[in-house]
């Protein structure tokens, strides 16, 4: 499947149903099922290093005032988290990894995965 590197709080938000729409400097010709794999990057509420969800690439349009692309999305199914390397660009990800689960096995899985800061103590 082809699978796009994206921010953890970003493919959070995609999953909540909060983001419809990736930016990007660049477009493919490609529309279908696409894996959104969050970046490593330690992120509050994410799950850094995982791929997380299919998402369906609708269509692309460039917008003149943003100078970027607009990827339209929006979600086919949460899967069983998998630990992918992200790269740039589209990049393939074997079918045979990804599996669909639902939304509630879904919780349950990505609990012990979210990234949560230390809370720095404060001294007086």
């Amino acid at each position: 499947m082809k699978a796009l590197s994206v921010r953890g709080d970003y493919i959070m938000e995609m999953i909540n149903g909060h983001k419809k729409v990736e930016y990007r400097t660049w477009k493919t010709n490609y529309r279908g099922p696409i894996l959104m794999c969050s970046t490593t990057k330690k992120v509050a509420g994410a799950a850094p290093g995982y791929a997380l969800c299919i998402m369906n690439l609708e269509q692309i349009t460039w917008s003149d005032i943003d100078q970027c692309y607009y990827w339209y999305i929006n979600l086919k199914s949460v899967i069983e988290p998998i630990h992918v390397k992200g790269q740039l660009k589209l990049f393939s990800v074997e079918d045979n990894l990804i599996k669909p689960i639902s939304h509630q096995k879904f919780d349950q899985k990505i609990k012990s995965l979210i990234y949560q800061p230390k809370r720095k103590m404060k001294y007086l």
